[in-house]
C-alpha cells in the first residue's frame, strides 16, 4: 500500500448521504466469477454483492471489464459466441448462469440503458408500450396508464405528453435517453443496469439523468458504469474499482474517494492513469 493512501484525500464532490447497505437486502451476489472471450480472460475471480435500492458505480479504465460485468447480470454477454464463464451469480437467490433459467424471465426483472440513446423507430407512445405488449398487455386503457406512469417516472412526461404519436427520433439526445429509461421502467424491473448512460450527453442533460437516478433509487437497484469520477462520487452509494478484469476495491463511495485502501485505487481516482 502506498504511504499516501492513509493521508491523502482526493478532492471530489462527495454526496452527503451515507450508505444504507446494512439495512438493504442483497439483490445480486457474484462469487468467483471468471469470464473468457475465447482465450482472453476478461473477468477474474469477481466477488461483489449488490444491494437493493442503492446506486452502485462501476469505475475503471477502458478495457478493465466494467461493461462486461454488468452485461453478465442480464446475460447479454452470452450474445458473444466465444464467451464462457465459471462461478456463480445469484439474483435474489437464483443462479442466473444456470442454463435452465430462461433469459427472458431474467430480463423482465433487470432492465438496461445503454451508452447511446437507442429509441425504436416508432412513436414515443409505441416505444414505451412495446415491452408491455410483448408481455401480453393489449388493453388500451392499461397501456395508456403504463405509458404515462413510465414517462413520469423518467421525468419526461411534461415534455412529451402532447406529442406521444410523434417519432421518438425527433427528441433531443437527452430526451431520447430519458425515453429509453422510461421504456425500461415500463416492464417494471427491480434492477436497472446503466452502461455509461450520460457519456454522449451534454452537461445539462447529464445533470437531468443524474437527478433522475437519485429519484429512481427509491424504487430500484441501479448499477451504473461510468468513466466520470465526479459522477460516481455524486450519485452512488457504493463504488467498485475494476482493473484488468479484477475488482481491486469495493466499498462505500465516500471511503473509495476519500480514503481508499489500495494504492491503485488512489492512483486511478487521482488521475495518475486511466
Amino acid at each position: 500500500m502506498s504511504p499516501l493512501t492513509k493521508t491523502k484525500k482526493v478532492k471530489v464532490d462527495i454526496k452527503s448521504e451515507t450508505s444504507t447497505t446494512k439495512n438493504n437486502e442483497v439483490v445480486y451476489d457474484t462469487k468467483d466469477l471468471n469470464l473468457w472471450y475465447g482465450e482472453t480472460h476478461a473477468l477474474k475471480d469477481v466477488n461483489l454483492s449488490i444491494h437493493e435500492k442503492e446506486v452502485t458505480a462501476i469505475i475503471g479504465p477502458s478495457g478493465c471489464g466494467k461493461s462486461t460485468y454488468i452485461k453478465t447480470l442480464n446475460r447479454m454477454v452470452e450474445l458473444v459466441p466465444s464467451v464462457r464463464t465459471t462461478g456463480v451469480i445469484t439474483y435474489k437467490g437464483k443462479n442466473i448462469l444456470d442454463k435452465s433459467l430462461k433469459v427472458e424471465d431474467l430480463r423482465t426483472h433487470v432492465g438496461m440503458v445503454f451508452q447511446k440513446p437507442n429509441p425504436f423507430p416508432k412513436s414515443i407512445y409505441e416505444n414505451i408500450a412495446y415491452g408491455p405488449k410483448i408481455h401480453g398487455i393489449r388493453n388500451k386503457k392499461v397501456l395508456d396508464e403504463i405509458v404515462e406512469k413510465s414517462l413520469r417516472g423518467a421525468s419526461i412526461w411534461d415534455e412529451v405528453k402532447d406529442r406521444l404519436n410523434e417519432n421518438a427520433y425527433g427528441l433531443s439526445g437527452g430526451q431520447q435517453q430519458r425515453l429509453c429509461i422510461a421504456r425500461c421502467l415500463a416492464i417494471e424491473p427491480n434492477v436497472i443496469l446503466m452502461d455509461e448512460p450520460t457519456s454522449a450527453l451534454d452537461p445539462k442533460s447529464t445533470l437531468r439523468i443524474e437527478e433522475l437516478v437519485q429519484e429512481l433509487k427509491k424504487e430500484y437497484s441501479i448499477i451504473i458504469v461510468t468513466h466520470n469520477m465526479q459522477q460516481a462520487a455524486r450519485i452512488s452509494d457504493k463504488t467498485a474499482f475494476f482493473l484488468n478484469g479484477e475488482v481491486v476495491e469495493y466499498d462505500d463511495t465516500n471511503n473509495i474517494f476519500t480514503n481508499p485502501e489500495d494504492s491503485r485505487t488512489e492512483d486511478y481516482i487521482s488521475g495518475r492513469f486511466g
